[in-house]
């Protein structure tokens, strides 16, 4: 446990910053995003952030995590008591698009839209990358296998096969929603999606 020594109370919003932090990255990337930008955003000045946050790098993998959290909550919202998973993974789908093309521009998904890019340069963002993508793998999996372990599936379904198409479907709306693709289009991409995964 960390030991906190008594002083002057914190004059910031840890959560409201981090959040302001994920904004700014969200729409201009890691690489783009200094920290200048970030002050300005959380409110702070930068010997400020050094001391609550840390560096640049630490900040954005606080940001995904954070937004990995969200995503997380808004996926076991979404398929907790569907009859069927490709009702649950219809409004995953639909609901990770509303947050994709929130605001006046489309920023698709904060993770797979700026860390693929900084992954290449940075090690540990690289790790947080493929470990995101494996547990959504492993959420995915452990959904159709229930289902196919109650009869809703067919017994020869292949689960990991399936979960790792449906996660490219939600990759593929998120670049294409901040490509500026219409509403039409990215809707027919979820159910030609969903029509391939359980053909």
């Amino acid at each position: 446990m960390v030991r906190r020594t008594r002083g002057r109370p914190r004059q910031y919003d840890e959560v409201a910053a981090l959040q302001a932090a994920v904004q700014v990255f969200w729409l201009h990337g890691f690489s783009a995003t200094s920290l200048d930008d970030l002050a300005v955003a959380m409110g702070m000045n930068r010997p400020s952030i050094y001391r609550a946050f840390g560096d640049k790098e630490v900040i954005y993998r606080r940001a995904m995590e954070a937004f990995v959290r969200e995503m997380d909550a808004t996926f076991e919202r979404c398929v907790c008591g569907a009859a069927h998973p490709r009702d649950g993974l219809r409004r995953f789908y639909m609901e990770a698009l509303a947050t994709y093309t929130a605001g006046d521009r489309a920023k698709g998904c904060l993770v797979m839209c700026t860390a693929a890019t900084a992954a290449a340069d940075y090690s540990d963002i690289r790790d947080d990358l493929l470990q995101i993508m494996q547990r959504l793998d492993g959420k995915i999996a452990e959904l159709l296998g229930a289902a196919r372990d109650s009869g809703l599936l067919p017994e020869r379904f292949d689960v990991q096969g399936r979960a790792a198409l449906a996660q490219a479907v939600l990759h593929s709306l998120s670049l294409r929603a901040r490509a500026g693709s219409s509403a039409e289009t990215l809707e027919q991409l979820v159910r030609s999606g969903l029509e391939a995964m359980f053909s």
